[in-house]
């Protein structure tokens, strides 16, 4: 059985992962700090099981990393711990480097000390594969996609701070011969993703009948990643990517942030119509735009079909049926990290 340190897996795409692979086979251990986006609620399927380890802790705690892997020594570690939000970041950009470029450093260092006293299979299977973002590219205009050469041009404080904590993963595979994976994805949305982001915000304040806020003319374009589908591309990487190599993972499903919006008020009136009969669409506002926004990011994923053999299995309709229904079924799940401190409202403006 192969066991995984999974740094961030009680947050969305990393829970998502480690109920994957521990379906799968796999042994986690899942070291998350548990901030506000952080949720045990997300893993409670998991409670009981020997396959499972959880840690409370930051990346950023050298001493615990350092006794995870000495204890516990795993055939890989995969590090999903970022601060994520693009509004947070406006409001606090020092955390975002706190955590995404000292917190990344401090476990790339750890890691390397780690690898370097292996011998044998166990050091040449040894993976650090980093989970990032398409946002490190920056903004593209009606046409194009990125690729994994293209140079990095990152417009908000978040980006910014994962293109540095990027660079330091090539640095640390060009410089001591750590053996890094990087993945560069696009907007992921599905099941256990916290409400602050546009598909669940979207869901829940449409199910209440509250204003709908669109940034500025919505026409912002994102190609949408099914979480359960990033995590696959993660796996895959993971067992057969070159070292060294950044593989970027995307959605095939390019559409406008106001199209996003609509879908979603539609499926809701199918499935669940407000009281007063009135039509969702009815509740979209257009509100000031989120400084620095980009316009448009489109993933070129071509590279990880031809050379690992993968592809989405979801489109954009199926996957954001699959996670409406899913939010539907799931109230008690929103209802519980809602009643901390944030209540749905506008950040980073």
């Amino acid at each position: 059985m192969k066991t995984l340190l999974v740094t961030g897996g009680a947050g969305f795409i990393g829970a998502n992962f480690v109920l994957q692979a521990i379906a799968d086979g796999f042994r986690v251990v899942n070291l998350d700090k548990l901030t506000y986006a952080g949720n045990l609620g997300t893993l409670a399927s998991l409670e009981g099981n020997p396959s499972h380890v959880f840690v409370q802790g930051d990346i950023g705690d050298r001493d615990l990393v350092r006794d995870l892997l000495t204890r516990h020594k795993p055939d890989a570690v995969v590090n999903f711990a970022a601060e994520s939000h693009v509004d947070r970041s406006i409001d606090g950009p020092a955390a975002f480097v706190e955590t995404n470029v000292v917190g990344t450093l401090g476990l790339l260092e750890e890691a390397r000390d780690f690898w370097r006293g292996l011998e044998g299979p166990a050091r040449e299977g040894f993976r650090f594969l980093h989970v990032s973002t398409d946002e490190v590219y920056g903004s593209l205009g009606d046409e194009g996609k990125f690729t994994e050469t293209t140079p990095y041009a990152p417009n908000s404080p978040y980006s910014a701070s994962k293109a540095a904590s990027d660079h330091l993963v090539r640095a640390f595979h060009h410089t001591y011969g750590l053996p890094v994976l990087t993945t560069n994805c696009s907007n992921n949305y599905g099941p256990f993703q916290f409400p602050e982001k546009l598909i669940p915000l979207t869901i829940q304040k449409a199910l209440k009948g509250e204003s709908l806020p669109v940034y500025g003319d919505g026409k912002n374009v994102r190609d949408w990643l099914f979480v359960g589908d990033h995590c696959s591309a993660i796996r895959r990487v993971l067992d057969a990517g070159r070292i060294g190599e950044t593989y970027n993972v995307g959605g095939n499903a390019e559409q406008q942030n106001i199209h996003v919006v609509r879908t979603i008020c539609r499926i809701l009136d199918e499935r669940q119509p407000l009281a007063n009969g009135s039509p969702r669409e009815s509740l979209i506002t257009f509100v000031r735009d989120r400084p620095g926004h980009d316009r448009r990011y489109a993933i070129d994923a071509s590279k990880l079909q031809h050379e690992l053999g993968w592809s989405p299995t979801q489109t954009f309709e199926s996957g954001i049926e699959a996670t409406v229904n899913w939010y539907l079924a799931n109230q008690s799940w929103v209802d519980s990290i809602l009643d901390g401190s944030y209540r749905m409202e506008r950040l980073g403006a």
